[in-house]
């Protein structure tokens, strides 16, 4: 998952991104509302936690144009403006879902878990390639029966190379779904996670690299 945070109280950003990426989620940061549009434009995010009282571009006024959008990111509201009626407004302009603060970090992960799993067809919790088992819920491994330990990023990468059912996923890819914007693309972080993950698989060739392909689970 790909999340940005539009919050302009960079402590309280910097707290959420730090406890995201602690969970294998890809975090960009966003603290104006004009930037948090160009952003959502530019990457493909499946959610967006935005506040209300953004500077520039107000949050309602960011939740309104990329609700117009073909395919929005889905939209948790986070603000200080809690009542009944703040709640009805943000939703009738087009949030999913709306969270005031103060908040427990718990609950703003369960709402995005929960939003996740707001698609046409949801995603299988356990997903099994091989004698490799990955349960997303958990956010656990399993080979041959056996638990394995995985950095949050070795989870991420297994997961998007799982979810491929064979097919090749680009270095590009990768960086986008399980990195952030500040990854540079010539960066070796992708080869490096791989090469861990094919020691901690227990095979050297558990994933190949296919030349101007990318990464293909074996």
């Amino acid at each position: 998952m790909r999340v940005l945070i539009a919050e302009d109280h960079h402590i309280l950003a910097r707290t959420i991104a730090t406890g995201l990426r602690r969970e294998a989620i890809a975090v960009d940061l966003a603290g104006s509302g004009d930037v948090a549009e160009r952003m959502c434009l530019l990457n493909a995010y499946d959610i967006i936690v935005l506040d209300r009282d953004l500077p520039v571009m107000s949050g309602d006024e960011v939740c309104l144009r990329l609700r117009a959008l073909k395919d929005p990111p889905r939209i948790l509201m986070l603000t200080a403006a809690g009542s009944v009626e703040d709640r009805v407004a943000g939703l009738d302009l087009g949030a999913d879902d709306y969270l005031a603060k103060p908040f427990d970090f718990a609950e703003l992960l369960a709402r995005m878990r929960a939003l996740s799993r707001r698609v046409p067809a949801p995603p299988l919790m356990i997903l099994r390639h091989g004698g490799i088992e990955l349960d997303r819920g958990r956010r656990e491994v399993r080979i041959e029966g056996r638990p394995v330990e995985l950095s949050p990023k070795e989870f991420a990468v297994l997961q998007l190379l799982m979810e491929a059912r064979g097919e090749a996923v680009t270095h590009r890819a990768l960086l986008d779904r399980a990195w952030d914007e500040h990854m540079d693309a010539r960066t070796s972080a992708v080869r490096a996670t791989v090469s861990r993950l094919r020691g901690k698989l227990g095979r050297s060739d558990a994933i190949s690299m296919d030349d101007g392909k990318g990464y293909r689970l074996c």
